[in-house]
C-alpha cells in the first residue's frame, strides 16, 4: 500500500527532532456546493533538525515513532512556495508614471465659480 505524501507549512521547531507541520486542504460543502479550507495539524519527524519555522515541506506517512508522531519529512525548502514578485518594467513604468492633475483642475474651477 502506498504511504500517503502531504504539502504543508512549518509552523513550530521548538521540539528536537519533531517539527509541527500545517496542512491545509479545501473540499467542496455537500449541500452548499462552495469550496471550504481545513487545516490539520500534524507531529512529523526531522532526525538532523535542519526544518526550520516557515519552511514549506513534504511529509510523508511512517511507522508510529511516538505516541502522536507518525510521519516524516521527506523534503524542506522551496516546495510550491509562493516565488517573491520581481519588478519588471512595467511596474517601474507605473510607478514613475506622474499622477493625475486633472483633478486638480476641477476643483480649481470650483472655488472659481464660488468666488463670482
Amino acid at each position: 500500500m502506498p504511504r500517503r505524501v502531504l504539502e504543508g507549512r512549518v509552523v513550530s521547531d521548538k521540539m528536537d527532532k519533531t517539527v509541527t507541520v500545517l496542512v491545509e486542504r479545501r473540499y467542496m460543502h455537500p449541500m452548499y456546493k462552495k469550496y471550504v479550507k481545513r487545516t490539520d495539524k500534524y507531529a512529523a519527524h526531522d532526525e538532523a533538525n535542519t526544518v526550520k519555522e516557515g519552511d514549506f515541506v513534504l511529509i510523508q506517512e511512517c511507522r508510529p515513532i511516538s505516541k502522536r508522531k507518525t510521519w516524516t519529512v521527506v523534503t524542506a525548502g522551496e516546495v510550491n512556495a509562493p516565488a517573491p514578485k520581481k519588478a519588471t518594467a512595467k511596474t517601474e513604468e507605473k510607478k514613475a508614471a506622474p499622477k493625475k492633475v486633472a483633478a486638480k483642475k476641477t476643483t480649481a474651477k470650483k472655488t472659481e465659480k464660488k468666488s463670482k
